[in-house]
């Protein structure tokens, strides 16, 4: 049940709206979501966290070279945009992940799902404190429902 009120409480995030994004931006997202489930479950197991990290962004340096040089003609770069870019991608994601697979070795899935439901809040936390985002109603209610369904899988497994 809990489990059930968080997902309904991130899916509100993403309901179509007046300020909610376009269906396929939300449906782009909900599957990234699936995917960082996915990633984190085949991660749990996976050995030293550092090294597992690194050889995925090594691999993943392919991908994102290939997908560069095909969108070259549209791409206009500066370097304060490309140091962002690293800082964030390499650097930030990859003490997150490499902090997180340390910590998803002494979690059960479970927990580690319920988790994981409340980075959306921490994200959206972030926009309001560092960017001045504003707090809307929609936020607040779904962040309740998240948080609401996490307590209440915690509860319950007490």
């Amino acid at each position: 049940m809990g489990l059930a009120c968080a997902l309904g409480g991130l899916v509100g995030l993403l309901l179509p709206g007046l300020s909610a994004p376009p269906l396929q931006g939300s449906a782009l997202m909900l599957a990234a979501g699936m995917a960082w489930g996915v990633y984190s479950l085949r991660a749990k197991d996976s050995g030293d966290p550092l090294r597992v990290t690194a050889g995925n962004f090594l691999r993943a340096v392919v991908f994102a070279a290939a997908l560069s040089l095909a969108m070259l003609p549209w791409v206009s770069l500066d370097g304060a945009g490309v140091g962002c870019a690293i800082a964030s991608g390499a650097m930030a994601s990859g003490v997150g992940y490499a902090i997180w697979y340390t910590a998803l070795a002494g979690l059960k899935v479970t927990s580690a799902a319920t988790v994981q439901l409340s980075v959306p809040i921490i994200a959206a936390t972030g926009g309001i404190v560092l960017l001045g985002e504003p707090v809307t109603l929609r936020l607040v209610i779904a962040s309740t429902a998240i948080l609401g369904g996490i307590a209440l899988v915690i509860a319950r497994r007490q």
